[in-house]
């Protein structure tokens, strides 16, 4: 059997590590289910990481672009140490400290991603920044961050990777042997000084390792000097660039604040408009109401007046008709008389 797949070991590693040990023993138990004991052996193996450990592992899990950068970033920075290049180890250096920084940061985020991680003010987020620190200078935590299977936070006291110095110290072993000497005959050494002892004959050898000794401290002590200072310098320029960014933020804020305060007096003039137009209308309205109630009233009027018009007409019709018959009825009346006469 192959063993636990790539997958299932970083599943269990970004899990929190109050759940590691339950679902690290529900994959063994699946593993067994499933008749594979090599991949359940290897799985009941792992270890439960602490909360440190584990925040840097969901980092390389999540985003192993970034632990790629930084492991590339590691070998370039320890290169230049053992080297002694001054301008590219100060540049590095800086490279170093905002990797960090962006790096807690990003693993700040992750954890207020995941449902079941500590609280953001229990994170402990010195115990990261400290084993990535520790990276930079440990190739073997390095390749342990970068595999994303961590088990504890790492840390490292000092300036990134001291230069080891290859030294051989000079003793009297690298002389002679004596027996392979030409033996001295017992009268040859009379009136003769004492020959060296081997501690004397390797005196000189000795100095001179301890001096190499300490001319490479020395120089391991100026590169953390001027790893500092250029650490100073890059902090002075990065507040000098801050406070130009500042003042810029402030300048854009007062900009915006002159904007703002202009577009709110625009804005009430213009809500002192609509209120009049709305005010005209509402009077408008209301005559409109009125004259409308007037209209109607006319209508009414009009109509009976239309109707008092056609009754008079027909009354008056009516009396011209009755004037017609009595004015006939007389006519007649007045011829019969005649004739009488």
């Amino acid at each position: 059997m192959p063993g636990p797949s790539t997958e299932l070991v970083q599943q269990l590693y970004r899990t929190p590590p109050d759940r590691f040990v339950a679902a690290r023993d529900a994959a063994v138990a699946d593993a067994r289910r499933a008749g594979d004991p090599t991949t359940a052996r290897q799985l009941a193996r792992l270890r439960r990481p602490t909360v440190a450990a584990w925040l840097v592992n969901l980092l390389a899990i999540r985003r192993p672009e970034l632990v790629a950068d930084l492991v590339e970033l590691a070998d370039e920075l320890r290169t230049a140490q053992r080297e002694l290049r001054g301008p590219r180890l100060r540049e590095l250096s800086a490279q170093r400290r905002a990797v960090v920084g962006a790096l807690v940061a990003e693993v700040r985020k992750l954890a207020a991603a995941e449902p079941d991680a500590p609280p953001a003010g229990r994170l402990p987020l010195a115990e990261v920044e400290a084993t990535l620190n520790a990276a930079f200078s440990d190739a073997e935590v390095a390749d342990q961050v970068r595999a994303g299977r961590l088990l504890r936070a790492a840390s490292y006291a000092g300036f990134g990777e001291v230069p080891r110095p290859q030294l051989r110290l000079v003793t009297g072993d690298d002389e002679e042997p004596e027996e392979e000497r030409p033996a001295r005959r017992p009268g040859a050494q009379r009136g003769r000084p004492e020959p060296a002892t081997r501690a004397d004959r390797a005196a000189p050898g000795t100095d001179r390792a301890a001096s190499r000794t300490d001319r490479a401290a020395e120089r391991a002590e100026q590169v953390e000097r001027a790893a500092q200072r250029a650490a100073r310098a890059e902090r002075a320029r990065q507040r000098r660039a801050l406070d130009r960014e500042l003042a810029l933020a402030q300048a854009d804020q007062k900009r915006v604040e002159a904007e703002l305060t202009e577009a709110t007096e625009q804005e009430r003039d213009g809500v002192a408009v609509l209120d009049g137009i709305e005010a005209e209308l509402a009077e408008l309205e209301r005559r409109r109401a009125v004259a409308e109630q007037d209209l109607s009233r006319a209508k009414l009027a009009r109509r009976a007046a239309e109707r008092a018009v056609t009754v008079a007409r027909r009354r008056a019709g009516e009396v011209e008709a009755a004037i017609e018959a009595l004015a006939a009825e007389e006519g007649d009346a007045d011829g019969g008389a005649g004739a009488a006469d």
